[in-house]
């Protein structure tokens, strides 16, 4: 027969439609769609013997089929499929570790700003004390520029060779070039260092990604949630670290001489500090599983006649709705939707705004009062930021998921952007009042950080 599954005789196929017939539904899709022909499948969904719900049933057994044919023997993808089928609770070893590789590539960032203005007025390369913070802005932006560049390589490379792979790498690069960077002597090598710690560093998207990817569906959302709190955490920590301890020989002169390698590179402990738990968390990665299922890439062709054999169990309107719609998205640009971009663009000001005012209020803050600034330490400046660090985590842990529930997701957004407007505003009044007291400033510089 010529509809009879590899040549099975027609006796078979006879006793295979009278059990289809008696038991509904139970058919998997590739074999129900090659023993009926087209005009019996419409014939059968016209009596209502079989609708709709045929094809949605068969997804799953396309998308196991998909990876059986898909997949490379041993595929790490598929055996953490697996063990996730088995294991119902939420993997706390595997989120742990994620959040501490995230916490430790966020602390770089954050713990740079209290002693910035101190290191390139150490490395003597600004002539007079007013240049310092066109110096430090270089410095700064270096990081980012290097991350910029980065990213969609980074990406691409995660997507063919695996998550933990590009994991591994940007944690490295965190030990290497972070701590040459607290070794750095020249104003060049600081710019160097910290552009291909930049550079290397691509663990921003691979890691939402792996999160998402290590668990059970339903804990998908917590798994995202853990990397934007070790950024949280990050602003807290990483702040204080650089703050008490850049310079420790002027510090705490009983535990550091000037002789010592602290002494001679003052910026150095607090980079080796966050060195050593970057190494900490590359030694967790051996036990990360990888999460990319590797393909075989000479079997897309079946899988296609696959497909195609699903969708010719679907009704007519269906698949005329099916492929009107993926003729929608396969000529739709994304740039024209308009909706996406300006979430982009608005995501883009406020990442511009954060990282711009963070390196900003620093650097105000340790000029001289001479020159209308606040005269601070690297300790108070770390103090500072850490409290308002403190407040973005209170602020995400209790007081935005709340917001969100019952004031929806746009209008918390307006707020926080009016509350900016106003503390921005208020800093020229600082500027005006050479007499007001250092410790005002940390009202308000938490008020207007927690807002965002």
């Amino acid at each position: 027969t010529h509809h009879s599954p590899q040549g099975a005789p027609a006796s078979t196929l006879a006793l295979i439609k009278a059990a289809d017939a008696r038991y509904p539904k139970r058919l998997p899709c590739a074999l129900y769609c090659s023993i009926y022909s087209r005009r019996e499948r419409r014939e059968i969904m016209a009596a209502g013997e079989r609708n709709e719900s045929s094809a949605a049933a068969a997804a799953p057994l396309l998308a196991a089929a998909r990876e059986r044919k898909l997949c490379k023997e041993g595929c790490p993808g598929c055996r953490l499929d697996e063990i996730n089928k088995s294991k119902t609770g939420i993997p706390y070893l595997n989120f742990f570790y994620v959040w501490v590789v995230c916490l430790c590539a966020a602390l770089p960032i954050q713990s740079l700003f209290p002693y910035l203005y101190f290191m390139i007025r150490d490395l003597e390369v600004a002539k007079q004390e007013q240049d310092i913070g066109f110096y430090a802005g270089f410095v700064g932006a270096a990081y980012f520029l290097g991350r910029t560049i980065s990213a969609v390589p980074w990406g691409i490379f995660a997507d063919k060779y695996g998550r933990k792979p590009c994991i591994v790498i940007s944690i490295l690069s965190v030990i290497v070039f972070n701590t040459l960077f607290g070794l750095s002597t020249t104003y060049w090598m600081a710019i160097v260092t910290r552009g291909l710690l930049g550079l290397l560093c691509g663990i921003l998207g691979p890691i939402k990604a792996y999160a998402s990817e290590v668990c059970r569906k339903e804990h998908q959302a917590l798994g995202i949630s853990l990397v934007t709190s070790s950024r949280a955490i990050a602003l807290v920590i990483g702040p204080a670290i650089g703050g008490f301890l850049a310079q420790p020989a002027k510090k705490y002169p009983n535990l550091f001489s000037e002789e010592s390698i602290f002494g001679r590179f003052p910026y150095f402990l607090p980079c080796f500090v966050i060195s050593v738990l970057a190494a900490g968390a590359c030694l967790a990665c051996i036990w990360l599983p990888e999460t990319l299922h590797m393909y075989h890439d000479d079997k897309v062709e079946a899988i296609e006649e696959m497909e195609a054999q699903v969708a010719d169990s679907t009704s007519e309107d269906r698949k005329a709705k099916q492929s009107g719609s993926c003729r929608m998205a396969s000529t739709k640009n994304l740039l024209k939707n308009w909706q996406l971009m300006s979430a982009i663009t608005l995501y883009c000001v406020f990442s511009l705004h954060d990282t711009a005012y963070l390196e900003i209020f620093s650097l105000w803050a340790v000029s001289s009062r001479k020159y209308r600034g606040l005269s601070f330490t690297s300790q108070e400046v770390g103090t500072v930021l850490a409290i308002s660090g403190f407040g973005v985590l209170v602020y995400q842990l209790l007081i935005y998921p709340f917001l969100a529930k019952y004031a929806g997701l746009v209008k918390p957004f307006r707020s926080a952007a009016y509350q900016m407007h106003v503390c921005f505003f208020r800093y020229y009044l600082y500027f005006s009042l050479q007499h007001i007291h250092s410790w005002l400033t940390y009202m308000v510089w938490s008020s207007k950080y927690s807002s965002t």
